[in-house]
Protein backbone atom coordinates (compact mmCIF):
# COMPACT_ATOMS: atom_id res chain seq x y z
CA UNK A 1 0.00 0.00 0.00
CA UNK A 2 1.54 3.37 -0.99
CA UNK A 3 2.13 5.78 1.87
CA UNK A 4 3.22 9.35 2.48
CA UNK A 5 6.14 8.17 4.56
CA UNK A 6 9.16 6.24 3.40
CA UNK A 7 9.86 4.36 6.61
CA UNK A 8 7.42 3.36 9.33
CA UNK A 9 9.57 4.00 12.37
CA UNK A 10 8.33 2.92 15.76
CA UNK A 11 7.84 5.70 18.31
CA UNK A 12 10.15 4.52 21.07
CA UNK A 13 13.10 3.95 18.73
CA UNK A 14 12.90 7.44 17.28
CA UNK A 15 12.03 9.33 20.45
CA UNK A 16 14.70 7.76 22.61
CA UNK A 17 17.61 8.40 20.28
CA UNK A 18 16.56 11.50 18.33
CA UNK A 19 18.19 14.81 19.07
CA UNK A 20 16.56 17.70 20.88
CA UNK A 21 13.77 19.78 19.34
CA UNK A 22 10.58 21.49 20.16
CA UNK A 23 -1.52 24.00 23.13
CA UNK A 24 -3.91 26.40 26.23
CA UNK A 25 -7.08 24.92 27.80
CA UNK A 26 -10.02 23.54 29.60
CA UNK A 27 -11.69 20.28 30.30
CA UNK A 28 -15.41 20.37 30.78
CA UNK A 29 -17.02 17.60 32.79
CA UNK A 30 -20.59 16.66 32.05
CA UNK A 31 -22.87 14.17 33.67
CA UNK A 32 -21.82 11.48 36.09
CA UNK A 33 -21.22 7.79 35.95
CA UNK A 34 -19.68 4.79 37.49
CA UNK A 35 -18.54 1.36 36.49
CA UNK A 36 -16.58 0.46 33.39
CA UNK A 37 -13.05 -0.68 32.91
CA UNK A 38 -9.78 1.24 33.04
CA UNK A 39 -7.81 2.91 35.77
CA UNK A 40 -9.54 3.65 39.07
CA UNK A 41 -8.82 7.24 40.00
CA UNK A 42 -8.99 6.39 43.71
CA UNK A 43 -7.50 2.92 43.62
CA UNK A 44 -4.97 0.82 41.80
CA UNK A 45 -6.46 1.26 38.34
CA UNK A 46 -4.51 -1.43 36.51
CA UNK A 47 -4.17 -5.15 36.17
CA UNK A 48 -0.38 -5.26 35.74
CA UNK A 49 2.22 -5.60 38.43
CA UNK A 50 4.38 -2.77 37.11
CA UNK A 51 7.96 -3.02 35.99
CA UNK A 52 10.07 -4.81 38.56
CA UNK A 53 13.17 -5.68 36.63
CA UNK A 54 14.94 -7.31 39.54
CA UNK A 55 17.21 -4.35 40.33
CA UNK A 56 16.60 -0.92 41.81
CA UNK A 57 13.19 0.36 40.81
CA UNK A 58 13.31 3.22 38.28
CA UNK A 59 10.92 5.75 39.81
CA UNK A 60 10.61 8.99 37.86
CA UNK A 61 9.03 12.25 39.04
CA UNK A 62 7.91 15.14 36.84
CA UNK A 63 6.87 18.47 38.37
CA UNK A 64 5.10 21.05 36.23
CA UNK A 65 3.64 24.48 36.95
CA UNK A 66 0.02 23.33 36.83
CA UNK A 67 -1.91 20.08 37.07
CA UNK A 68 -4.48 18.83 34.60
CA UNK A 69 -8.11 19.82 34.20
CA UNK A 70 -9.37 16.23 33.95
CA UNK A 71 -8.39 12.99 32.24
CA UNK A 72 -10.78 13.08 29.28
CA UNK A 73 -8.21 13.35 26.46
CA UNK A 74 -10.67 14.97 24.07
CA UNK A 75 -12.11 17.58 26.43
CA UNK A 76 -9.23 19.96 27.03
CA UNK A 77 -6.97 22.31 25.09
CA UNK A 78 -4.03 23.03 27.37
CA UNK A 79 -0.56 21.57 27.32
CA UNK A 80 -0.29 20.52 30.96
CA UNK A 81 -3.37 18.33 30.59
CA UNK A 82 -2.07 17.01 27.28
CA UNK A 83 1.16 15.96 28.97
CA UNK A 84 -0.69 14.10 31.72
CA UNK A 85 -3.25 12.34 29.51
CA UNK A 86 -0.69 11.81 26.74
CA UNK A 87 0.98 9.13 28.85
CA UNK A 88 -2.29 7.18 28.71
CA UNK A 89 -3.76 7.91 25.28
CA UNK A 90 -2.27 8.27 21.80
CA UNK A 91 -3.30 9.01 18.25
CA UNK A 92 -3.05 7.48 14.80
CA UNK A 93 0.27 9.21 14.10
CA UNK A 94 2.96 10.69 16.34
CA UNK A 95 5.98 12.98 16.20
CA UNK A 96 9.65 12.54 16.98
CA UNK A 97 11.53 15.02 19.16
CA UNK A 98 12.31 17.20 16.15
CA UNK A 99 8.66 17.41 15.06
CA UNK A 100 8.82 14.85 12.25
CA UNK A 101 5.78 12.66 11.59
CA UNK A 102 6.14 9.02 12.63
CA UNK A 103 3.84 6.03 13.00
CA UNK A 104 1.44 5.71 15.93
CA UNK A 105 -1.58 3.44 16.15
CA UNK A 106 -1.53 3.52 12.37
CA UNK A 107 1.57 2.16 10.68
CA UNK A 108 0.58 3.12 7.13
CA UNK A 109 -1.17 6.22 5.83
CA UNK A 110 -1.90 7.78 2.45
CA UNK A 111 -3.98 10.41 0.69
CA UNK A 112 -6.57 8.96 -1.65
CA UNK A 113 -7.49 10.26 -5.09
CA UNK A 114 -10.53 12.16 -3.79
CA UNK A 115 -8.42 14.05 -1.22
CA UNK A 116 -9.41 11.94 1.77
CA UNK A 117 -6.78 10.43 4.07
CA UNK A 118 -6.62 6.74 4.92
CA UNK A 119 -4.99 5.06 7.90
CA UNK A 120 -4.14 1.37 8.30
CA UNK A 121 -4.21 0.30 11.96
CA UNK A 122 -1.57 -1.90 13.55
CA UNK A 123 -2.72 -5.43 14.29
CA UNK A 124 -3.44 -6.49 17.83
CA UNK A 125 -3.30 -3.17 19.67
CA UNK A 126 -5.29 -3.26 22.90
CA UNK A 127 -6.69 -0.71 25.30
CA UNK A 128 -5.57 -0.89 28.90
CA UNK A 129 -8.63 -2.98 29.76
CA UNK A 130 -7.48 -5.67 27.30
CA UNK A 131 -10.00 -5.00 24.53
CA UNK A 132 -8.66 -4.68 21.00
CA UNK A 133 -8.69 -1.32 19.23
CA UNK A 134 -11.12 -1.39 16.30
CA UNK A 135 -11.65 0.94 13.34
CA UNK A 136 -15.03 1.73 14.88
CA UNK A 137 -13.29 3.05 18.01
CA UNK A 138 -11.16 5.31 15.83
CA UNK A 139 -14.19 6.55 13.89
CA UNK A 140 -16.05 7.30 17.11
CA UNK A 141 -13.06 9.12 18.61
CA UNK A 142 -12.64 11.42 15.61
CA UNK A 143 -16.36 12.14 15.48
CA UNK A 144 -16.50 12.82 19.24
CA UNK A 145 -13.86 15.53 18.79
CA UNK A 146 -15.35 17.12 15.69
CA UNK A 147 -19.13 16.80 15.96
CA UNK A 148 -21.00 18.36 18.88
CA UNK A 149 -23.85 15.86 18.76
CA UNK A 150 -21.62 12.83 19.45
CA UNK A 151 -21.19 13.42 23.16
CA UNK A 152 -19.28 16.57 24.12
CA UNK A 153 -18.52 20.01 22.74
CA UNK A 154 -14.77 19.51 22.41
CA UNK A 155 -12.38 22.49 22.54
CA UNK A 156 -10.31 20.43 20.07
CA UNK A 157 -12.99 20.74 17.38
CA UNK A 158 -10.65 22.72 15.08
CA UNK A 159 -7.68 20.43 15.62
CA UNK A 160 -8.31 17.91 12.83
CA UNK A 161 -9.48 20.27 10.11
CA UNK A 162 -12.98 20.46 8.64
CA UNK A 163 -13.90 16.79 8.89
CA UNK A 164 -16.92 15.79 6.82
CA UNK A 165 -17.16 12.09 7.59
CA UNK A 166 -15.24 9.10 8.84
CA UNK A 167 -15.68 5.64 7.35
CA UNK A 168 -14.19 2.28 8.25
CA UNK A 169 -13.02 -0.81 6.40
CA UNK A 170 -10.99 -3.90 7.11
CA UNK A 171 -8.40 -2.60 9.56
CA UNK A 172 -8.56 0.87 8.10
CA UNK A 173 -10.15 4.26 8.67
CA UNK A 174 -10.79 6.93 6.02
CA UNK A 175 -11.34 10.58 6.90
CA UNK A 176 -12.89 12.93 4.36
CA UNK A 177 -12.95 16.69 4.67
CA UNK A 178 -14.97 19.69 3.60
CA UNK A 179 -12.66 20.69 0.78
CA UNK A 180 -8.99 19.82 0.70
CA UNK A 181 -7.14 19.60 4.01
CA UNK A 182 -3.52 20.34 3.05
CA UNK A 183 -2.07 19.52 6.48
CA UNK A 184 -4.16 16.48 7.37
CA UNK A 185 -1.22 14.31 8.37
CA UNK A 186 0.41 17.13 10.35
CA UNK A 187 -2.83 17.49 12.30
CA UNK A 188 -3.25 13.79 13.00
CA UNK A 189 0.39 13.54 14.09
CA UNK A 190 -0.34 15.94 16.94
CA UNK A 191 -4.04 15.57 17.65
CA UNK A 192 -6.83 13.00 17.79
CA UNK A 193 -6.39 10.76 20.87
CA UNK A 194 -8.18 7.44 20.44
CA UNK A 195 -10.70 6.21 23.01
CA UNK A 196 -12.79 3.04 23.27
CA UNK A 197 -16.35 3.78 22.17
CA UNK A 198 -18.06 1.32 24.53
CA UNK A 199 -16.04 2.53 27.54
CA UNK A 200 -16.94 6.16 26.84
CA UNK A 201 -20.61 5.42 26.27
CA UNK A 202 -20.89 3.32 29.43
CA UNK A 203 -19.44 6.02 31.69
CA UNK A 204 -20.33 9.59 32.49
CA UNK A 205 -18.11 12.61 32.16
CA UNK A 206 -17.03 12.66 35.80
CA UNK A 207 -15.82 9.06 35.66
CA UNK A 208 -13.99 9.59 32.36
CA UNK A 209 -12.22 12.61 33.85
CA UNK A 210 -10.97 10.59 36.83
CA UNK A 211 -10.11 7.28 35.14
CA UNK A 212 -8.39 6.17 31.97
CA UNK A 213 -8.55 3.44 29.35
CA UNK A 214 -6.12 4.28 26.59
CA UNK A 215 -3.42 2.57 24.57
CA UNK A 216 -0.42 4.59 25.75
CA UNK A 217 2.91 3.48 27.25
CA UNK A 218 1.67 4.01 30.82
CA UNK A 219 -1.40 2.87 32.75
CA UNK A 220 -3.10 4.89 35.46
CA UNK A 221 -2.66 3.62 39.03
CA UNK A 222 -3.75 6.62 41.11
CA UNK A 223 -5.38 9.95 40.33
CA UNK A 224 -5.70 12.72 42.87
CA UNK A 225 -7.30 15.69 41.14
CA UNK A 226 -5.19 18.81 41.51
CA UNK A 227 -2.47 16.94 43.38
CA UNK A 228 -0.77 14.08 41.57
CA UNK A 229 -1.11 11.36 38.95
CA UNK A 230 0.71 8.04 39.32
CA UNK A 231 1.36 5.58 36.50
CA UNK A 232 2.84 2.15 35.94
CA UNK A 233 4.29 0.85 32.65
CA UNK A 234 1.89 -0.69 30.16
CA UNK A 235 3.51 -4.09 29.83
CA UNK A 236 1.39 -4.79 26.73
CA UNK A 237 2.40 -1.59 24.94
CA UNK A 238 2.81 -2.20 21.22
CA UNK A 239 6.23 -0.50 21.14
CA UNK A 240 7.58 -2.13 24.29
CA UNK A 241 7.04 -1.18 27.93
CA UNK A 242 8.94 1.90 29.23
CA UNK A 243 12.02 1.45 31.38
CA UNK A 244 10.33 3.61 34.03
CA UNK A 245 8.77 1.40 36.73
CA UNK A 246 6.70 4.15 38.33
CA UNK A 247 5.93 7.63 37.03
CA UNK A 248 4.54 10.38 39.25
CA UNK A 249 3.42 13.72 37.84
CA UNK A 250 2.80 16.64 40.20
CA UNK A 251 2.79 20.43 40.00
CA UNK A 252 3.77 23.55 41.87
CA UNK A 253 2.93 27.02 40.60
CA UNK A 254 5.95 28.43 42.45
CA UNK A 255 9.05 28.04 40.31
CA UNK A 256 11.32 28.25 43.34
CA UNK A 257 9.50 25.31 44.89
CA UNK A 258 10.03 23.22 41.77
CA UNK A 259 13.72 24.04 41.68
CA UNK A 260 14.12 23.28 45.38
CA UNK A 261 12.43 19.90 44.89
CA UNK A 262 14.77 19.11 42.01
CA UNK A 263 17.89 20.03 43.97
CA UNK A 264 16.61 18.08 46.98
CA UNK A 265 16.28 15.07 44.63
CA UNK A 266 12.56 14.85 45.30
CA UNK A 267 11.73 14.98 41.58
CA UNK A 268 13.60 14.38 38.33
CA UNK A 269 12.22 16.79 35.71
CA UNK A 270 10.89 20.29 36.43
CA UNK A 271 9.45 22.76 33.93
CA UNK A 272 9.93 26.50 33.47
CA UNK A 273 13.05 26.99 35.56
CA UNK A 274 13.24 30.80 35.96
CA UNK A 275 16.30 32.45 34.43
CA UNK A 276 17.58 33.61 37.81
CA UNK A 277 17.72 29.98 38.99
CA UNK A 278 19.61 28.57 35.99
CA UNK A 279 23.08 29.04 37.44
CA UNK A 280 22.04 27.48 40.76
CA UNK A 281 20.83 24.35 38.98
CA UNK A 282 23.85 24.09 36.69
CA UNK A 283 26.29 24.58 39.55
CA UNK A 284 24.73 21.77 41.58
CA UNK A 285 26.00 18.22 41.40
CA UNK A 286 22.51 16.70 41.16
CA UNK A 287 20.89 18.40 38.14
CA UNK A 288 21.46 20.38 34.95
CA UNK A 289 19.53 22.76 32.73
CA UNK A 290 18.21 21.54 29.38
CA UNK A 291 16.50 24.26 27.32
CA UNK A 292 15.03 24.48 23.84
CA UNK A 293 13.23 27.21 21.87
CA UNK A 294 9.64 26.06 22.01
CA UNK A 295 6.75 26.15 19.58
CA UNK A 296 4.87 28.43 21.99
CA UNK A 297 4.04 32.08 21.48
CA UNK A 298 3.24 34.36 24.44
CA UNK A 299 0.87 37.29 23.89
CA UNK A 300 -1.62 39.62 25.54
CA UNK A 301 -4.96 39.09 23.83
CA UNK A 302 -7.64 41.78 23.56
CA UNK A 303 -11.30 41.04 22.88
CA UNK A 304 -12.38 42.86 19.74
CA UNK A 305 -16.01 43.39 20.81
CA UNK A 306 -15.55 45.35 24.05
CA UNK A 307 -14.26 48.87 24.61
CA UNK A 308 -11.55 50.05 24.50
CA UNK A 309 -10.21 46.99 22.67
CA UNK A 310 -12.85 47.30 19.95
CA UNK A 311 -10.67 50.09 18.56
CA UNK A 312 -7.85 49.00 16.25
CA UNK A 313 -5.96 52.18 17.12
CA UNK A 314 -6.13 51.36 20.82
CA UNK A 315 -4.92 47.80 20.21
CA UNK A 316 -2.01 49.12 18.15
CA UNK A 317 -1.27 51.60 20.93
CA UNK A 318 -0.91 48.75 23.41
CA UNK A 319 1.69 47.17 21.12
CA UNK A 320 3.71 50.39 21.06
CA UNK A 321 3.37 50.77 24.84
CA UNK A 322 5.05 47.49 25.79
CA UNK A 323 8.83 47.23 25.56
CA UNK A 324 9.08 43.53 24.72
CA UNK A 325 12.83 43.54 24.17
CA UNK A 326 13.44 44.90 27.67
CA UNK A 327 11.13 42.26 29.13
CA UNK A 328 13.06 39.52 27.33
CA UNK A 329 16.35 40.94 28.58
CA UNK A 330 15.41 41.90 32.14
CA UNK A 331 12.63 39.48 33.07
CA UNK A 332 13.61 36.44 31.00
CA UNK A 333 17.39 36.94 30.95
CA UNK A 334 17.35 36.40 27.20
CA UNK A 335 15.24 33.22 27.21
CA UNK A 336 12.85 34.46 24.52
CA UNK A 337 12.61 35.79 20.96
CA UNK A 338 10.52 38.87 20.13
CA UNK A 339 7.57 38.23 17.79
CA UNK A 340 5.71 40.30 15.23
CA UNK A 341 2.89 38.00 14.15
CA UNK A 342 0.95 34.91 15.26
CA UNK A 343 3.23 32.50 13.34
CA UNK A 344 6.69 31.69 14.64
CA UNK A 345 9.83 31.81 12.54
CA UNK A 346 10.36 28.37 11.01
CA UNK A 347 6.66 27.51 10.94
CA UNK A 348 4.77 27.25 7.65
CA UNK A 349 3.39 30.66 6.68
CA UNK A 350 5.81 32.82 8.69
CA UNK A 351 6.18 36.23 7.04
CA UNK A 352 9.82 37.44 7.26
CA UNK A 353 8.86 40.93 6.07
CA UNK A 354 6.87 41.83 9.21
CA UNK A 355 8.79 43.75 11.86
CA UNK A 356 7.78 43.83 15.53
CA UNK A 357 5.93 46.91 16.74
CA UNK A 358 8.61 49.33 17.97
CA UNK A 359 8.47 50.47 21.57
CA UNK A 360 7.19 54.04 21.24
CA UNK A 361 5.24 55.49 24.21
CA UNK A 362 4.61 58.77 22.38
CA UNK A 363 3.01 56.94 19.45
CA UNK A 364 1.04 54.84 21.91
CA UNK A 365 -0.37 57.95 23.61
CA UNK A 366 -1.20 59.50 20.22
CA UNK A 367 -3.09 56.39 19.11
CA UNK A 368 -4.98 56.24 22.42
CA UNK A 369 -6.15 59.82 21.85
CA UNK A 370 -7.11 58.95 18.28
CA UNK A 371 -9.11 55.95 19.51
CA UNK A 372 -11.27 58.13 21.73
CA UNK A 373 -10.43 56.15 24.87
CA UNK A 374 -8.07 58.53 26.66
CA UNK A 375 -8.31 58.12 30.43
CA UNK A 376 -9.48 54.50 30.26
CA UNK A 377 -8.76 52.03 33.06
CA UNK A 378 -7.98 48.45 32.03
CA UNK A 379 -7.03 45.23 33.83
CA UNK A 380 -4.62 42.61 32.54
CA UNK A 381 -5.50 39.12 33.80
CA UNK A 382 -2.60 36.68 34.04
CA UNK A 383 -1.95 33.14 35.19
CA UNK A 384 0.78 32.49 37.73
CA UNK A 385 3.19 29.61 37.21
CA UNK A 386 1.80 28.35 33.92
CA UNK A 387 4.33 29.99 31.59
CA UNK A 388 7.94 30.98 32.15
CA UNK A 389 7.80 34.02 34.51
CA UNK A 390 4.24 34.77 33.39
CA UNK A 391 3.35 36.89 36.42
CA UNK A 392 6.48 38.98 36.15
CA UNK A 393 5.96 39.46 32.42
CA UNK A 394 2.39 40.62 32.98
CA UNK A 395 3.45 42.99 35.74
CA UNK A 396 6.17 44.53 33.57
CA UNK A 397 3.84 44.97 30.59
CA UNK A 398 1.06 46.43 32.72
CA UNK A 399 3.50 48.86 34.37
CA UNK A 400 4.68 50.08 30.97
CA UNK A 401 1.08 50.57 29.81
CA UNK A 402 0.21 52.31 33.08
CA UNK A 403 3.10 54.72 32.55
CA UNK A 404 1.24 56.22 29.59
CA UNK A 405 -0.33 59.54 30.49
CA UNK A 406 -3.76 58.55 29.20
CA UNK A 407 -4.19 54.88 30.23
CA UNK A 408 -4.30 53.21 33.64
CA UNK A 409 -3.54 49.48 33.81
CA UNK A 410 -3.46 47.05 36.71
CA UNK A 411 -2.79 43.32 36.97
CA UNK A 412 -5.12 40.63 38.26
CA UNK A 413 -3.38 37.35 39.06
CA UNK A 414 -5.46 34.19 38.61
CA UNK A 415 -5.01 30.47 38.92
CA UNK A 416 -4.51 29.07 35.43
CA UNK A 417 -7.28 26.48 35.87
CA UNK A 418 -9.76 29.27 36.57
CA UNK A 419 -8.54 31.70 33.93
CA UNK A 420 -8.45 29.10 31.20
CA UNK A 421 -12.07 28.13 31.80
CA UNK A 422 -12.98 31.74 31.00
CA UNK A 423 -10.57 31.96 28.05
CA UNK A 424 -12.18 28.88 26.48
CA UNK A 425 -15.79 29.67 27.39
CA UNK A 426 -18.17 28.62 24.57
CA UNK A 427 -19.49 32.19 24.21
CA UNK A 428 -17.05 34.99 23.46
CA UNK A 429 -18.94 37.38 25.74
CA UNK A 430 -17.88 35.23 28.69
CA UNK A 431 -14.17 35.50 27.89
CA UNK A 432 -11.73 37.97 29.49
CA UNK A 433 -11.29 41.41 27.96
CA UNK A 434 -7.50 41.50 28.29
CA UNK A 435 -5.29 38.62 29.37
CA UNK A 436 -1.87 37.02 29.03
CA UNK A 437 -1.91 33.69 27.25
CA UNK A 438 0.43 31.22 25.60
CA UNK A 439 -0.29 29.00 22.62
CA UNK A 440 1.80 26.04 21.59
CA UNK A 441 1.66 25.16 17.90
CA UNK A 442 2.72 21.52 17.84
CA UNK A 443 1.82 21.21 14.15
CA UNK A 444 4.47 23.83 13.21
CA UNK A 445 1.95 25.37 10.80
CA UNK A 446 0.65 28.95 10.97
CA UNK A 447 -2.97 27.98 10.41
CA UNK A 448 -2.98 26.13 13.71
CA UNK A 449 -2.54 29.38 15.59
CA UNK A 450 -4.49 31.69 13.30
CA UNK A 451 -7.58 29.51 12.95
CA UNK A 452 -8.38 28.55 16.56
CA UNK A 453 -7.39 31.91 18.07
CA UNK A 454 -8.25 34.53 15.46
CA UNK A 455 -10.82 33.20 12.96
CA UNK A 456 -14.46 34.10 13.57
CA UNK A 457 -15.42 30.50 14.32
CA UNK A 458 -12.23 29.61 16.15
CA UNK A 459 -12.72 27.70 19.37
CA UNK A 460 -10.78 30.32 21.38
CA UNK A 461 -11.13 33.38 19.18
CA UNK A 462 -11.02 37.00 20.35
CA UNK A 463 -11.48 38.41 16.84
CA UNK A 464 -13.98 38.46 14.00
CA UNK A 465 -12.75 39.75 10.66
CA UNK A 466 -14.17 38.71 7.31
CA UNK A 467 -10.96 39.36 5.37
CA UNK A 468 -8.91 37.16 7.70
CA UNK A 469 -11.58 34.47 7.60
CA UNK A 470 -11.44 34.48 3.81
CA UNK A 471 -7.67 34.09 3.75
CA UNK A 472 -7.79 31.16 6.18
CA UNK A 473 -10.52 29.51 4.13
CA UNK A 474 -8.40 29.90 1.00
CA UNK A 475 -5.36 28.45 2.77
CA UNK A 476 -7.42 25.44 3.82
CA UNK A 477 -8.69 24.86 0.28
CA UNK A 478 -5.56 25.19 -1.84
CA UNK A 479 -3.62 22.12 -2.92
CA UNK A 480 -0.58 24.17 -3.98
CA UNK A 481 1.84 24.39 -1.00
CA UNK A 482 3.59 27.50 -2.33
CA UNK A 483 0.30 29.30 -2.85
CA UNK A 484 -0.73 28.27 0.65
CA UNK A 485 2.42 29.83 2.14
CA UNK A 486 1.68 33.09 0.31
CA UNK A 487 -1.87 33.13 1.69
CA UNK A 488 -0.74 32.47 5.24
CA UNK A 489 1.92 35.18 5.00
CA UNK A 490 -0.79 37.62 3.91
CA UNK A 491 -2.95 36.47 6.83
CA UNK A 492 -0.07 37.09 9.24
CA UNK A 493 0.40 40.61 7.88
CA UNK A 494 -3.30 41.31 8.35
CA UNK A 495 -3.21 39.92 11.87
CA UNK A 496 -0.22 42.13 12.67
CA UNK A 497 -2.10 45.21 11.43
CA UNK A 498 -5.35 44.33 13.20
CA UNK A 499 -3.34 43.87 16.41
CA UNK A 500 -5.75 41.59 18.30
CA UNK A 501 -2.80 40.82 20.59
CA UNK A 502 0.10 42.62 22.08
CA UNK A 503 2.70 40.48 20.32
CA UNK A 504 5.22 39.40 22.94
CA UNK A 505 7.71 36.56 22.46
CA UNK A 506 8.53 32.97 21.64
CA UNK A 507 8.91 31.08 24.88
CA UNK A 508 11.90 28.92 25.66
CA UNK A 509 11.25 25.63 27.43
CA UNK A 510 13.74 25.59 30.29
CA UNK A 511 13.85 22.27 32.13
CA UNK A 512 15.78 21.19 35.16
CA UNK A 513 16.77 17.54 34.77
CA UNK A 514 18.22 15.18 37.36
CA UNK A 515 21.76 13.99 36.69
CA UNK A 516 20.52 10.46 37.44
CA UNK A 517 18.54 10.27 34.20
CA UNK A 518 19.05 10.78 30.50
CA UNK A 519 16.18 12.62 28.81
CA UNK A 520 15.96 15.15 25.97
CA UNK A 521 13.13 17.75 25.70
CA UNK A 522 11.01 18.42 22.64
CA UNK A 523 10.14 21.74 20.97
CA UNK A 524 6.41 20.95 21.11
CA UNK A 525 6.60 20.93 24.95
CA UNK A 526 5.24 17.42 25.33
CA UNK A 527 7.09 15.54 28.05
CA UNK A 528 7.74 11.90 27.16
CA UNK A 529 8.97 10.02 30.25
CA UNK A 530 8.80 6.73 28.35
CA UNK A 531 11.99 7.83 26.56
CA UNK A 532 13.89 8.47 29.82
CA UNK A 533 16.65 6.10 30.90
CA UNK A 534 18.70 5.77 34.05
CA UNK A 535 22.27 7.06 33.96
Amino acid sequence: MPTDNDDHVDRRTVLKYAGTAGSVGLAGCSGGGDGGDGGDGDGDGGDGDGGDGGGDSFELGVTMGQMDSGLDPQDHAETNTEIIVGQLYEGLLDRDKEGGIIAGLANEWERTEDGSVQFMLRDGITFHNGDEVTPQDVRYSIRRIVFEDVGIVSPQSNDLGLVDEVTTGDGQVTVSFEGFNPIAFQLFATNGPIMQQSWVEENGGDYINRNANGTGPFRLTNYESGNQVVYEPNEEYWDGAPEVDELTMTASSESSTRVNQLLAEETDIVTNVPPNEVSRVNSSDVATINSVASARIIFLQMRYDVEPFSSQQFRQAMNHAVDVESIIENVLNGFGNITSQPTLDGHVGYNPDIDPYPYDPDEAERLVEESGHAGVEITLETPIGRYLRDGQIAQAAASQIDSLSNVSCEVEQREFSSLVQDVTAPNIEDRPHFNLLGWGNAEFDGSQTLTPLLSSEGALTVLKNDELDGLLTDAEATEDPDERVDILQEANQLAHDLAPWVFMHQQFSVYGVSSDISWEPRADEFIDPDTATQQ
